[in-house]
């Protein structure tokens, strides 16, 4: 949110603003987040002959490595682009046996069903759904409304990588191929987000503001994360978009042409949560638009002009009419009047930290990580 006293500023190069306190310009007008992203750029992302080498050599020592395994790999299918198109690429350009896996929040779109089932069936993958149950993830859902913090998208993703890891214990998979990548997501606020692997947090909102206990709910510890993640890397997470001239409306042709799969809208907009989230939640409690992270990591990757993501930037985000029936929806969904979820709404915003954390350990994490690159 922007600071009293201080004047709106757009980025030069481009089209982050000052709408978080975390964003600074320089004396050209440039922002530290794309600043950021420029330098990590070279470690980062290959999209060149090196690149797809290097994912050569990555596929022949996972295929290896698993021979002797029912899978070479998990991979995630959310329904959206970025993992279908993995899934697309492992499966069809190098023949890796794989095991999609998707965890039903009880969010989907249609159009986001559909395309899991069109990709499982073309390329003859097998799948494994883990279904939430409903009345916790509600429940943790409306604890995160009341207790007005930012990440409210942290119940979904915390429940897909605690499923991810125990999936990967149950099958004996090592690899874990990501459809995250950096030609579309390189742009990040300093301090403006909040790790959704945070249990500690998480348990603390639940116990202050939830209704009903978490029996069967997937929460990993932090420290079990960290060790199993970053250090014992008991899964190693695979990036291969990255190793590619990966350019998302492309991939999204070929998509619909391949295996006719249906356009759901906006990035990440597979959950019907994570669209009133990004969409109304985030605009009204914060005036932030996420569509300047999108843009901004599409001009430093080269994939569109700063001129272009200002006008795309102005058409409005969402229609008075559009969030409405989505906030209607959402309302009903979660077992609430529309009156209370305004309400919720209307809150004024707490940090994450106002609860138990474990801030320090990911902080720390982060630092580490940040250092890597400089050295290799």
């Amino acid at each position: 949110m922007l600071q009293k006293n201080r004047s709106y500023q757009v980025c030069s190069y481009c089209v982050m603003d000052n709408t978080n306190p975390g964003i600074a310009f320089d004396s050209s007008g440039q922002c530290n987040c794309c600043r950021d992203a420029i330098a990590r750029k070279p470690y980062e992302w290959w999209p060149n002959d090196e690149g797809r080498g290097r994912l050569n050599a990555i596929v022949d020592n996972v295929r290896n490595q698993m021979s002797n395994r029912p899978y070479d790999a998990i991979i995630g299918l959310s329904g959206g682009v970025d993992s279908a198109y993995v899934a697309h690429l492992l499966a069809r350009e190098y023949g890796l046996r794989l095991l999609a896996v998707h965890v039903d929040g009880g969010w989907n779109t249609q159009a986001a069903v559909r395309n899991i089932e069109l990709v499982v069936r073309s390329l003859d993958i097998d799948l494994h759904t883990e279904v939430i149950e409903w009345e916790e993830m509600r429940d943790l859902q409306l604890a995160y409304l009341s207790a007005s913090v930012l990440n409210q998208d942290a119940p979904q993703d915390h429940a897909f990588f605690s499923t991810l890891y125990k999936l990967a214990k149950k099958y004996n998979q090592k690899y874990f191929f990501s459809g995250v990548n950096f030609s579309s997501e390189s742009i990040h606020i300093p301090a403006g987000g909040y790790p959704a692997m945070d249990a500690r947090n998480l348990k603390a909102i639940h116990r202050a503001h939830g209704a009903t206990s978490l029996r069967t709910f997937p929460v990993m510890s932090s420290l079990r994360y960290l060790w199993l993640v970053k250090l014992r890397r008991q899964v190693q997470i695979v990036k291969p978009l990255n190793y590619l001239p990966y350019d998302k409306e492309a991939a999204k042709r070929l998509l619909v042409q391949t295996y006719g799969f249906v356009d759901y809208g906006s990035k990440h907009q597979e959950s019907r949560f994570t669209k009133f989230y990004q969409e109304i939640y985030l605009p009204a409690r914060y005036s932030f638009d996420k569509r300047r992270l999108h843009y901004s990591a599409l001009i430093v990757a080269g994939q569109i002009t700063r001129d272009r993501a200002i006008k795309e930037l102005s058409v409005p985000l969402i229609t008075e009419q559009q969030a409405m029936r989505d906030k209607r929806f959402v309302a009903k969904k979660l077992g609430i009047e529309f009156l209370e979820l305004e309400r919720l709404m209307a809150l004024p915003a707490i940090p994450h930290e106002h609860y138990a954390n474990n801030a320090a350990l990911y902080r720390l994490n982060h630092a580490l990580r940040r250092l890597v690159p400089r050295f290799s």
